[in-house]
């Protein structure tokens, strides 16, 4: 393939990706205004746990009923190779939200929905720092916008802000998220229906050991139900997705598409729970908007070089990037450890497991 079919095919691949990311965002905007209806009977520790168990069970499911019709696996298992991410996405999606809920005990509720937004930079300096995302000026900007955006909406009145103690542990909660984040990054190539059970279990197993501790317990099953419903489809739905434009775009690019969830939740709430559109809802939409166009319209090319290197994961044979041969001929998208020559070119791209090189 030519490098203009190369070009054409990471452009449809980028405007995919974002739609999931944006479609991860709208199932996981549900979240909020149903969690409010539910945390009636349901104490919030409980919550969560029933939450992460929902997205464990519903999308083990899901991979139990592709088996069942004997659907053929094309996406690559994870290995013993991933355990470090494994183990740190699991921990890190448990000690947020107890960071979390220490801070929102000596800090306010104003405080705390400010800081919150450090998410989206958290990720996109760790993937910058740390896992060496390429992050050029557009997106910096769109980023920048999109996190001013997101304070606005998340605060209503700024002369009360002040910083605490409390502060610090909702910084450390999003550091912890932006770490998570990116962890799940790196296991992006891999089955996202295991990723999200693995997930889903590991940090629901988690959080309800910690209700359990609290001694907060809910005996109204109807709730419960709902509660597991809610979690397949805001969590188990959503980070499936999430996962899914992370192979493409990298933690930091995900990240800020992911930030239109509050937005789309107040969308909700408004049909809803009849909770009314402010002026600053309408500002911060329209920064919002500025910010995706920056996003969307990045535009990032310059000469790269590829290393050989073994690895595995799902791909086709018209990326330009696979030309390794098999004994019989394969059109579909398959899954097998496979090669890559050293090569040297120049094309769009995004920081997908391909395109991890250094600037």
């Amino acid at each position: 393939m030519g490098l203009l079919g190369i070009e054409k095919l990471e452009k449809n691949k980028k405007n995919q990706s974002i739609l999931m990311a944006i479609l991860a965002a709208a199932l996981y905007g549900i979240s909020s205004p149903v969690s409010k209806l539910l945390l009636i009977e349901i104490p919030p520790t409980l919550m969560a746990a029933l939450l992460y168990l929902g997205a464990g069970f519903g999308m083990l499911m899901v991979n139990l009923i592709k088996v069942l019709r004997k659907q053929e696996q094309i996406e690559a298992k994870m290995t013993p190779k991933e355990m470090p991410y494994i183990v740190g996405m699991i921990l890190l999606d448990i000690a947020a939200p107890i960071l979390l809920m220490i801070g929102l005990t000596i800090t306010t509720s104003s405080n705390a929905s400010l800081l919150n937004n450090f998410e989206i930079v958290a990720t996109a300096l760790i993937a910058l720092s740390v896992f060496k995302e390429a992050i050029g000026k557009r997106m910096w900007i769109a980023i920048s916008l999109i996190t001013i955006s997101s304070m606005i909406l998340s605060v209503k009145d700024f002369s009360s802000l002040s910083f605490s103690i409390g502060s610090i542990f909702v910084i450390m909660a999003c550091l912890c998220w932006g770490f998570e984040n990116n962890c799940t990054r790196m296991l992006s190539l891999k089955d996202p229906l295991q990723i999200v059970v693995v997930k889903g279990f590991g940090a629901g197993i988690g959080s309800l050991i910690i209700s359990m501790i609290l001694k907060e317990y809910s005996r109204n099953v109807t709730y419960i139900a709902l509660a597991l419903l809610l979690g397949f489809v805001a969590y188990g739905l959503s980070i499936f997705f999430y996962i899914k434009a992370q192979r493409e775009l990298g933690a930091a690019r995900t990240s800020a598409f992911y930030a239109a969830a509050p937005f789309i939740g107040v969308l909700i709430s408004w049909i809803i729970l009849q909770e009314g559109i402010t002026k600053s809802f309408l500002i911060a939409l329209i920064i919002m908007l500025v910010g995706t166009y920056f996003a969307v319209s990045e535009n990032h090319k310059h000469s790269h070089t590829h290393t050989k290197e073994v690895h595995e994961h799902k791909h086709n044979h018209n990326d330009g990037h696979h030309t390794h041969i098999h004994e019989q001929e394969v059109a579909a998208e398959h899954s097998h450890e496979h090669a890559h020559e050293a090569v040297e070119h120049k094309h769009t791209h995004l920081p997908d497991l391909h395109h991890r090189h250094f600037h």
